[in-house]
C-alpha cells in the first residue's frame, strides 16, 4: 500500500509566492485593456506635455521628467488592483483562492509584484524618451534613484487601489478609479507645476500622496523640492498602512 502511494509534490513556499507573481503578470501583460493604456498613456503624455509643448530649461526639463515618471506609476497601483480586484471578488475567484493549497498572503504579495514590473518597465520607457527626445541628463546614479523611487513609490496607489476594488463592484471600479486618479494627479502638480495653479489648489497639494512622492523624485534629480523628505516618506508610509488595514478590514466582512 505505500510503496503504490503517490508521493504529494514538495514546492517550497517562496517558489509559491514567485509563481503566483508571475502569472499575474503575464496574466495582466497578455490583457489588453489593462496593459496597453498602463504602458503607452504615460509615454504618449510626456512626450505631449514635456517634451512637445515644453520650451523650458534642462532644469525644466529634469523636473517634468520626475513628475511625470511618478504620474506614470500610479496607474498599475491604481488599475492593477482596484479594477482586477473588484472583478475578482465579482466572479468568485477570492472564494476559490481561500480553498486552493497556497500561501495566504500569494495573492496578495503578486499583485504587488506585478505592479512593481509594471513600474518598471514605465520607468525604463519614460527614462528612454527623456534622454532621446527630453534632453534630460541627471548624474549617473540619480537615474537608477529615479527608478527605484518610482517602482517602490507604486506601492501606496497599490494600497489605496486595494481598498477601492475591496469596496466597490466590478462595474463602478473603473469609473471610481479615473476619477482618483487624473484629479489626483492634477492637484499634485503633476502635469503643471503647482507656482502655476491656484493658490487653493497649492495649498491642498499635502493632501494627496503622489504630491509627497513627486517631492522624493525631485530631490532624486537634484531639483529643488518643498518640505522635509523624512516626512514626505512618513506621510507615504502611513497612507499605505491605513489603506492596506481598511481593506483588509472590507475584505473580512465580505468574506
Amino acid at each position: 500500500m505505500n510503496a503504490l502511494a503517490l508521493e504529494t509534490p514538495r514546492v517550497s513556499v517562496a517558489r509559491c509566492y514567485l509563481l503566483e507573481a508571475r502569472h499575474e503578470f503575464l496574466r495582466l501583460l497578455r490583457s489588453p485593456a489593462f496593459a496597453l493604456p498602463t504602458l503607452l498613456f504615460p509615454p504618449l503624455f510626456y512626450v505631449l506635455f514635456a517634451v512637445l509643448l515644453n520650451r523650458g530649461t534642462a532644469g525644466t526639463a529634469s523636473s517634468l521628467f520626475a513628475s511625470y515618471s511618478i504620474f506614470g506609476v500610479m496607474a498599475p497601483g491604481l488599475f492593477g488592483f482596484g479594477v482586477s480586484l473588484a472583478m475578482d471578488r465579482e466572479r468568485g475567484w477570492l472564494t476559490l483562492r481561500r480553498a486552493l493549497p497556497m500561501p495566504p498572503g500569494a495573492y496578495l504579495v503578486a499583485k504587488m509584484a506585478m505592479a512593481m514590473a509594471f513600474a518598471a518597465i514605465i520607468y525604463l520607457l519614460l527614462a528612454t524618451l527623456a534622454f532621446a527626445l527630453g534632453g534630460v541628463r541627471l548624474a549617473p546614479l540619480a537615474w537608477p534613484l529615479l527608478g527605484a523611487i518610482a517602482v517602490v513609490g507604486v506601492l501606496p496607489f497599490c494600497a489605496l487601489g486595494l481598498l477601492i476594488g475591496s469596496r466597490v463592484g466590478a462595474t463602478a471600479a473603473p469609473a471610481i478609479v479615473n476619477i482618483v486618479y487624473l484629479p489626483m494627479a492634477f492637484l499634485s502638480g503633476l502635469w503643471i507645476p503647482l507656482s502655476m495653479l491656484p493658490a487653493f489648489v497649492q495649498r491642498l497639494a499635502p493632501l494627496w500622496p503622489p504630491y509627497h512622492l513627486v517631492q522624493l523624485a525631485l530631490a532624486a534629480t537634484g531639483r529643488d523640492y518643498e518640505g522635509a523628505l523624512a516626512l514626505h516618506a512618513g506621510f507615504l508610509l502611513a497612507f499605505t498602512a491605513l489603506c492596506f488595514a481598511a481593506a483588509r478590514r472590507a475584505l473580512a466582512r465580505s468574506a
